[in-house]
């Protein structure tokens, strides 16, 4: 089944629009003495730096370089229409007109070089660091031991006598010495919110020691950071 044309108001007038401007930029290269084929390159070349400068900005964004030789196109296509109009005597054209049609083939040739060959800086988003991006030279500092307990060892205890109860502060102390860093805190955010997402729960502290590979009284440190 052949489908039907219709005709797009907007295409018919881009398609009249562009014929338009390329008689006038022919019209203004052959006023300025050039001749044949050489009168028809030049509204070709214009375009073509027109459309490439365009390009660039709508794949790679805004810069310099593509919105100046977009301007340089667009100042020489709006300048042939307003030429040809009445308002420069193509009969008898300046020396002015002349040198600048004359100096357009070098000038278009390199607006085109730097447009296809300059590179476009990578831009890098906030926030998404890898694992691999965390600093490797994050150090723990562990809980010094007393002297006391590494030294010397504690006497026999009469059996009369009853044994006290050891206290059971040395883990907490142990987990509020250690200080986790800014980077890998902000890994083991994300890695939280993605179990929470996946699974509608939040991660337990094994489950977070074992995707960060880091010891207890790390893994510790940082669940006390994300509470």
């Amino acid at each position: 089944m052949s489908r039907s044309i219709r005709p797009d108001a907007v295409l018919v007038q881009a398609v009249i629009a562009g014929a338009l401007s390329f008689a006038h930029l022919h019209d203004l290269a052959q006023a300025a003495g050039q001749t044949g084929w050489k009168a028809w390159a030049y509204p070709v070349s214009v375009d073509l730096l027109l459309v490439a400068a365009w390009r660039r900005l709508r794949i790679d964004g805004p810069s310099r370089l593509a919105w100046c030789w977009f301007l340089v196109a667009l100042v020489a296509s709006l300048g042939a229409n307003v030429a040809t109009a009445g308002f420069l005597d193509l009969a008898n054209p300046p020396a002015l007109l002349r040198l600048g049609v004359a100096g357009w083939p070098a000038l278009a040739f390199l607006g085109g070089t730097l447009l296809a060959h300059t590179p476009t800086p990578r831009r890098t988003t906030d926030g998404q660091a890898h694992a691999s991006d965390a600093p490797d030279s994050a150090t723990v500092t562990h809980a010094p031991q007393s002297e006391s307990t590494s030294a010397t060892e504690p006497e026999p205890i009469p059996a009369a006598e009853p044994v006290p109860a050891l206290p059971e502060a040395p883990a907490a102390v142990a987990a509020s010495a250690v200080q986790a860093p800014l980077a890998l805190v902000a890994h083991a955010r994300r890695l939280a919110d993605d179990h929470r997402a996946r699974t509608g729960s939040p991660i337990d502290l094994d489950t977070l020691r074992a995707r960060l590979n880091v010891p207890p009284a790390m893994a510790d440190a940082i669940a006390a950071q994300l509470t």
